[in-house]
């Protein structure tokens, strides 16, 4: 059994920043916020849109070992469950290994008034 990667001190610092950026200039004005949670080799991308229920689950990226290569998994409401088989969603075509191509890809397919 091979053992579970953590995602690296560096790595949360940077995917950190570019929640914080994408907050501030993308959703800035918005009264949406991205809250970002780490949990062994995944990074979970909850969303607060102000409502009265707080933040609620958006993505589910894994760590691979490569910053432009995350893993990703959409949550679904219907389920509630995150599904890395889900690829019929508004904004699937941000999805692109990336943090920033996450934090897009959940504005489309749950847009800010969703919650």
């Amino acid at each position: 059994m091979t053992a579970k990667r953590s995602i690296p001190n560096n790595v949360i610092t940077e995917v950190l920043r570019i929640v914080d950026c994408f907050n501030q200039t993308k959703l800035k004005g918005e009264g949406s916020t991205y809250i970002p949670r780490m949990k062994g080799r995944y990074l979970y991308l909850d969303r607060d849109d102000g409502s009265m229920g707080g933040p609620g689950p958006i993505c589910r990226l894994e760590y691979t070992g490569d910053m432009d290569e995350w893993q990703f998994e959409i949550y679904k409401y219907s389920s509630e469950r995150y599904n890395p088989e889900e690829c019929f969603f508004s904004g699937i075509e941000h999805v692109d290994g990336t943090v920033k191509g996450a934090l897009e890809a959940g504005m489309k397919a749950y847009p800010s008034d969703f919650f």
